[in-house]
């Protein structure tokens, strides 16, 4: 049995701007675009709503369908998410439950189908598909996440013009798309089939959303149609400046409690873990460079979608265990990327899958291993680090350091707990 390092905990100070009232940013944002002068009375808007674990999305989606509620039309709210809930109307459904995006709460109805209308044709010679129940609606309310995007690099990324193609496209929009991104590229099928859908499907406005680094709402911006491009290439250069971030920039073992599609489209945000170009390795170019990544298990709102752990060395046999084949295997053959779903190297407890990771990294004895632990790469405001970084944390103003150097809490059968 190897000699583990001793480990101590530290708090990162990120720059945190903060919504404090999230009903009133969004009524007021939305009433900044003057959108009475476009709706009438009964006329109905359908509002997205994606698959991300967003933090406070029920409250956004309530606010948004309040303030049209007001103006007297009648919105409902569509599931907007490719493929994921296994493909299915139930399995969509069941995703915005969980986050508390119910008809009950949200004061309107949600209209979850995979059936769309193929709109037109792309310059490029493939079909334009929207969600059927949108595209009967009188307006389109586009609501989403602005920030980069775990696999393609571009002045846009994720956001609302990706909704507009991948996720009210369904899971034949999303089959189309991801393929034409390898023939093409993702910026230009992003433009080619979001303008289409801008041109011909009644789309009002966009509602972007900016998390800080402590996976709070830090912004929410209305955007009119006929700006929507131009401020999301804004506002996605200030979602970068707010992202988390790994407080070291090399890492020998990265422990990580959770992934899933709440976390992250690719389970782990691998603008995080620095493995946003190559699989099991960092670019040339690109930080923090980590050599080995253990994860522990899946998040329950991920519903058994395990799509980016082939991103990973090691797991528990109880992520493997909770893993959904059909449903994983849908959403990455949806997306065209096939290693997403191969599985890393299992073992039952942590302190076997340590034990197996510490001769992998190399010529460093285990007591000098750069190891450090988290909760999910959306939650990194605390990181559990090795005796390796003591001396280097303990000189930066950027970092707190909130413990003494101290064993790893193994329990009898060899785990750890959750990271709190």
């Amino acid at each position: 049995m190897p000699e583990y390092p001793k480990f101590f905990r530290v708090r990162q100070k990120f720059e945190a701007p903060r919504v404090a009232d999230i009903a009133a940013a969004v009524q007021s944002e939305l009433a900044r675009l003057k959108l009475e002068q476009h709706i009438k009375p009964g006329q109905t808007v359908a509002i997205t709503a994606g698959s991300r674990g967003i933090a406070n999305i029920h409250l956004i989606i309530q606010a948004a369908v309040r303030f049209f509620q007001k103006l007297g039309a009648k919105p409902f709210i569509v599931p907007a998410m490719g493929s994921h809930g296994g493909g299915t109307a139930e399995g969509q459904r069941g995703i915005l439950e969980g986050y508390g995006i119910t008809e009950a709460f949200c004061g309107c109805p949600i209209k979850a189908s995979m059936e769309t209308i193929v709109v037109c044709q792309t310059a490029e010679g493939f079909p334009v598909h929207f969600d059927r129940h949108a595209s009967e609606a009188d307006h389109v309310l586009v609501v989403g996440r602005v920030k980069p995007h775990t696999d393609f690099v571009g002045d846009v990324e994720s956001g609302l013009m990706k909704m507009m193609l991948i996720g009210l496209g369904k899971h034949e929009g999303a089959k189309v798309y991801h393929r034409a991104i390898l023939d093409y590229s993702f910026p230009q099928i992003v433009r080619s089939v979001a303008h289409r859908v801008m041109e011909r499907c009644h789309i009002l406005a966009g509602l972007a959303i900016l998390e800080n680094s402590y996976d709070q709402t830090a912004k929410i911006a209305a955007v009119g149609a006929d700006e929507l491009e131009e401020r999301e290439r804004e506002l996605l250069v200030q979602a970068r400046k707010w992202m988390p971030k790994l407080p070291f920039p090399r890492v020998d073992i990265l422990l990580i409690d959770e992934m899933g599609k709440n976390i992250s489209g690719a389970g782990v945000d691998t603008n995080v873990i620095g493995r946003k170009h190559i699989y099991h390795r960092a670019a040339d170019d690109e930080f923090p460079k980590v050599k080995r990544i253990v994860v522990r298990g899946l998040t329950e709102e991920t519903h058994g979608n395990a799509s980016g752990v082939g991103l990973i060395e090691f797991c528990t046999t109880r992520l493997l265990k909770q893993i959904d084949q059909r449903i994983t295997r849908i959403n990455c053959l949806t997306s065209g990327n096939v290693a997403a779903c191969m599985l890393p190297v299992n073992f039952d407890t942590d302190r076997e899958i340590i034990d197996a990771a510490l001769p992998t990294i190399g010529l460093t004895e285990p007591p000098h291993a750069k190891i450090l632990w988290i909760h999910n790469t959306l939650e990194l405001a605390e990181v559990e680090c090795s005796q390796a970084y003591w001396n280097d944390a303990r000189e930066r103003d950027d970092l707190e350091v909130l413990s003494e150097l101290r064993d790893l809490p193994f329990d009898v059968q060899g785990n750890l707990p959750r990271h709190v």
